[in-house]
């Protein structure tokens, strides 16, 4: 069996997996925040969805009054049965004191840099957000939505050299297809895919360049014919 964890510890790993079953089971268990949450230390709320954990280190998302909030484990604890939420004591509301309130005004300069310029203005203080001089809680920003991991990328590679077409595929680390040889009018209706000027130029010199060396091995054939048949008419002559 696991250890006893106090509230301050936070919650703890066998403690997580049973609130992943209620949620799988439609249920929203309730949670007290630990002192490690602030202000909210004490109060009450229900774990309503766990995001990824390699995501963001606050994944467990928990609904505090309005608002649906990410917090990490160790600001929560399971709530123990009847438990009320814990609200902080009353403070006495302190008499208005006309006091300078100290504002930061942004004048725009010729250089590049911004200088900031205090000013003083007189104004009274202002009352208590809740009318009951309790404090509110640390605003905490909104949940976002994980975004799902897509496919590894596929990189399709075609590739000229020793005078042959290779074609070659992978997907992330793995090989979908090894080099392979294809014919140059398959590699030609590749690269007329792609608009690219200076792809284009690269492979007509390519193709200029095998044209002319084409061309000298058909004339070097076409002298090797010539004389091979210039010596067998000979024999024949001579038979």
């Amino acid at each position: 069996m696991a250890a006893a964890r106090t509230a301050d510890q936070g919650l703890s790993t066998e403690e997580l997996q049973q609130i992943r079953d209620a949620l799988a089971g439609g249920r929203k268990p309730k949670v007290v925040f630990t002192e490690s949450a602030g202000q909210i230390a004490g109060q009450l709320g229900q774990v309503v969805e766990l995001t990824d954990p390699e995501v963001s280190e606050e994944w467990v998302v928990v609904r505090f009054g309005r608002d649906e909030l990410p917090f990490s484990p160790t600001d929560l604890a399971v709530a123990p049965k009847g438990a009320t939420a814990r609200r902080p004591a009353a403070k006495p509301e302190p008499e208005p004191v006309v006091e300078p309130e100290f504002k930061i005004v942004r004048e725009p300069v010729p250089a590049p840099r911004e200088e900031a310029k205090v000013t003083a203005v007189d104004s009274p203080p202002a009352a208590p957000a809740d009318g009951e001089g309790e404090a509110r809680p640390a605003a905490r920003r909104p949940v976002k939505a994980a975004k799902p991991k897509g496919p590894a990328g596929l990189t399709v590679t075609l590739t000229y050299a020793d005078g042959e077409w290779t074609l070659a595929a992978t997907q992330g680390a793995k090989s979908l297809a090894k080099p392979y040889v294809i014919k140059p009018a398959e590699a030609l209706k590749m690269v007329a895919l792609i608009d690219v000027p200076g792809v284009h130029e690269a492979v007509e010199q390519i193709m200029a360049v095998e044209r002319r060396e084409a061309e000298q091995q058909a004339e070097k054939l076409r002298a090797e014919l010539a004389e091979i048949e210039a010596r067998l008419a000979e024999l024949r002559d001579a038979g």
